[in-house]
């Protein structure tokens, strides 16, 4: 980072603007106005990890809450481990749209972009 800090082991999660539209979109579309989006990961995948995107209106002892762009995200202290230093983004391209997580922790990927291995 320009800053000097080690995204690893900065304990923060970062939406892009691009993914906080989106996510504020589909808030919006579900009718969940006081909904948070929850990252988390879990073991398994085809790289041994996976990403997971939910929303949710509850805020657990264990969560780290971001709010970014107008959107509040959440993380739980386990998965935070996984993700500190991450980016999260809103892709649109000819193969889809989804979101795409940047993690600095990441060694290798599949090619569906939802699993990582450390």
């Amino acid at each position: 980072m320009a800053d000097g800090s080690d995204p690893i082991t900065e304990r923060k999660v970062t939406l892009t603007p691009s993914a906080a539209k989106r996510v504020a979109e589909l808030i919006q579309s579900e009718g969940e106005e006081a909904g948070k989006f929850r990252v988390a990961v879990s073991g398994g995948g085809c790289s041994g990890f996976q990403y997971g995107f939910s929303f949710d209106d509850t805020v657990n002892a264990d969560d780290l809450v971001f709010e970014q762009h107008g959107v509040t995200l959440l993380v739980d202290e386990v998965s935070m481990d996984l993700l500190a230093g991450a980016e999260i983004d809103f892709v649109e391209d000819l193969m889809g749209a989804a979101f795409q997580v940047r993690n600095p922790h990441a060694k290798s990927s599949c090619g569906c972009g939802t699993s990582f291995s450390i």
